[in-house]
């Protein structure tokens, strides 16, 4: 009797296995959708980077850094969507991750590079101090550990250089996000240090 009933809900399903087979679709299409979502966030925040940026460039900072802003929230939301085990993804976030910085901090650099140098230097710092951070995370990752940027530290990296914009990228702001960052390079490098000894 028991076969008859399996075979009949095979014959149902078109499939050998019944149970395993069709609750996975769901969780699959949910991934996939998930991960749609956070790259269409990443193409949006790239986007939104290119238009800070010329606006920084044309010297409209509060534009500029209404736009930063809106990158930075783009990026933070793909950043919680983007799984641990999805690669593209996350290799695409942190690309557009480091656009942000990139982008943004090198245009402040050379807007402010005559009229503001502290500013100008403040930006260079934490521009090489986010591209130290992201290298740490990246070589321990490469090494298999478990080096991972939170939600929390993007949020605060990407709002403060958005706070310096839109209050005229006074050179403390600047040098607080250098500080933020140093300080998250460091915790990176102690954690790879950490697992090194494991």
């Amino acid at each position: 009797m028991g076969t008859g009933r399996d075979s009949s809900a095979a014959a149902r399903t078109g499939r050998g296995q019944v149970g395993p087979v069709i609750r996975s679709a769901p969780v699959v299409e949910r991934g996939e959708r998930r991960r749609a979502v956070a790259l269409g966030l990443c193409i949006a925040a790239a986007a939104a980077i290119g238009v800070a940026t010329w606006q920084i460039l044309d010297r409209r900072l509060v534009v500029g850094g209404a736009w930063a802003l809106a990158a930075a929230v783009l990026l933070v939301v793909a950043g919680l969507l983007v799984t641990r085990r999805d690669t593209r993804a996350r290799m695409v976030l942190s690309f557009t991750d480091r656009a942000f910085d990139g982008a943004i901090l090198a245009a402040v650099a050379w807007v402010a590079r005559t009229e503001d140098p502290v500013a100008a230097a403040g930006a260079l710092v934490a521009l090489a101090a986010g591209f130290l951070a992201a290298y740490i995370r990246a070589r321990g990752a490469a090494l298999g550990y478990l080096v991972e940027e939170s939600a929390g530290t993007r949020a605060i990296r990407t709002g403060l250089i958005c706070v310096a914009l839109l209050a005229g990228w006074t050179g403390w702001a600047l040098f607080a996000v250098a500080t933020w960052m140093l300080m998250v390079a460091l915790v990176r490098a102690s954690q790879v240090a950490k697992e090194e000894r494991v």
